[in-house]
């Protein structure tokens, strides 16, 4: 609490924005190894992230009521939020494409 803290809620909305682009790009290319549909995966992966977003709120929220100490549940809720989201992920954004039969 200084002439340099942030509201953590306008934070968390900042910083999950600039992840989710930043990840989209590492997992497509270094994790999942997939550069085809882009703009599908994209699209997929960024929903995820908002999603993730929206639980990570939640998380921070909850947390809030319970614990004063609330960078230790901004770092409960990276861990909760990163397995869903690899999750969802795998199986939607980076998923193989189904055939049509």
């Amino acid at each position: 609490c200084g002439p340099l803290a942030w509201n953590p809620y306008l934070t968390n909305i900042l910083t999950v924005h600039c992840g989710i682009f930043c990840s989209f790009l590492l997992n497509r290319r270094f994790n999942f190894k997939m550069t085809d549909r882009t703009l599908r995966r994209f699209l997929m992966f960024y929903v995820t992230g908002l999603f993730g977003l929206l639980l990570s709120q939640i998380i921070l929220w909850a947390g809030s009521l319970v614990c004063d100490h609330i960078m230790a549940v901004k770092i409960f809720s990276i861990f909760v939020v990163a397995a869903v989201q690899f999750l969802l992920n795998r199986t939607f954004a980076f998923g193989k494409p189904r055939n049509p039969s």
